[in-house]
């Protein structure tokens, strides 16, 4: 069977990847081409398009690229009718993927949409939308499925695959990583400003801040794979900080704390266990734009799944170097973090257990051989 996957960010290059893996073993004949990154390109098919060349975030900077965006899309129908799928899976990135599935469902393209826009926090009526265009929908959310429950839409609760991702891991040498990156002894802090420039350019400068606090601590940047080492080296020349590329999950794992952009990195950071501050800052016009849109009661997916404030959320106006440093201080204490590691446990019961990719997969391929 031919399979044409879409993923549009880092996030979506892992899940991605793992999913092709699964549907690899189920269907060992398949063909796979994709728009995706790395670790897709990894696992075998046809790599069509980066997710670097698509990096894009907020409304502001959406609108400032539309004639990109514009070209990209016509270019992905192209390709999509030259290779005429069995199925059409689109991971996540709802602003290019929905234009996608509204284009291909009429011509008679099975659609296949694993990891849900977040409708459930915004712009709740693209749910009409996405009933119309998207044959089978994968949550990984468990709240998710009751939201499209609510709207007589049958999805399937696969699970979350980040558990598979990080419970499948190899794991590195603690001794070994710290001699390869130079460290000390000291307890590490982690900073996870993001992955998109935008992003990045908004929140390290006040990550960095509050260093000079922490003197028993050392910090260490997760470099984003969508990043070139370059583009940190302005941040670091003032503050005594590490910057390691490409091995989140080995720093999270080793970390004693973080402070984490708002993101799928807070519920990376949850499933390791590490006790965090969660941050967001962005354009303003964007953020004007998006507090109007925006109607749940929290930003980080750790708070959403757990439907009340188990980490801190600081929030523009609030995230300032003092919030950032009196919030630090909490987390890096004993009474805090026991009740952060028990809320982690429950918040790992509730998003369903391993085997994410190979439900989702199984699914997928079955429905195909229909």
């Amino acid at each position: 069977m031919r399979y044409y996957i879409l993923a549009g960010e880092a996030s979506g290059d892992l899940h991605g990847s793992n999913l092709m893996k699964a549907l690899f073993r189920e269907d060992p004949n398949a063909e796979i081409r994709f728009w995706g990154g790395d670790l897709m390109q990894e696992v075998g098919g046809t790599l069509v398009s980066h997710y670097k060349e698509r990096a894009f975030m907020g409304f502001l900077e959406v609108l400032t690229n539309l004639r990109k965006i514009t070209k990209f899309i016509k270019q992905c129908k192209r390709d999509i009718a030259r290779f005429e799928p069995d199925a059409l899976i689109l991971i996540d990135n709802s602003g290019f993927n929905l234009r996608i599935a509204q284009w291909a469902k009429p011509l008679g393209v099975a659609t296949h949409y694993y990891i849900s826009p977040q409708v459930w926090a915004s712009r709740s009526s693209r749910v009409k939308a996405i009933k119309a265009s998207v044959d089978h929908m994968y949550v990984v959310l468990p709240f998710v499925k009751d939201f499209y429950a609510s709207y007589n839409y049958d999805v399937h609760f696969v699970g979350h695959p980040l558990l598979d991702a990080i419970s499948g891991r190899d794991q590195a040498d603690p001794g070994l990583f710290a001699k390869q990156h130079d460290l000390d002894e000291r307890p590490i802090i982690a900073l996870l400003p993001g992955s998109r420039k935008q992003e990045i350019t908004a929140m390290l400068d006040i990550m960095l801040s509050i260093v000079d606090y922490f003197p028993n601590y050392q910090f260490v940047i997760a470099g984003a794979p969508s990043q070139e080492e370059s583009f940190y080296s302005p941040f670091l020349e003032d503050f005594p900080v590490k910057l390691i590329m490409n091995k989140t999950y080995d720093i999270l794992s080793f970390a004693n704390a973080a402070l984490i952009t708002s993101g799928t990195a807070t519920l990376e950071a949850a499933i390791f266990k590490v006790p965090q501050v969660v941050c967001y800052k962005g354009n303003v016009i964007s953020y004007q734009i998006a507090r109007r849109i925006i109607k749940t009661a929290y930003i980080s997916l750790v708070n959403l799944v757990m439907d009340r404030e188990v980490v801190k959320e600081l929030i523009q106006g609030e995230l300032t170097t003092e919030n950032l440093k009196a919030e630090l201080d909490k987390i890096t204490s004993d009474t805090s973090r026991k009740q952060l590691f028990s809320d982690y446990y429950d918040l790992e019961k509730k998003l369903g257990g391993s085997g994410a990719s190979s439900k989702a997969a199984k699914l997928i391929v079955k429905e195909t051989k229909k």
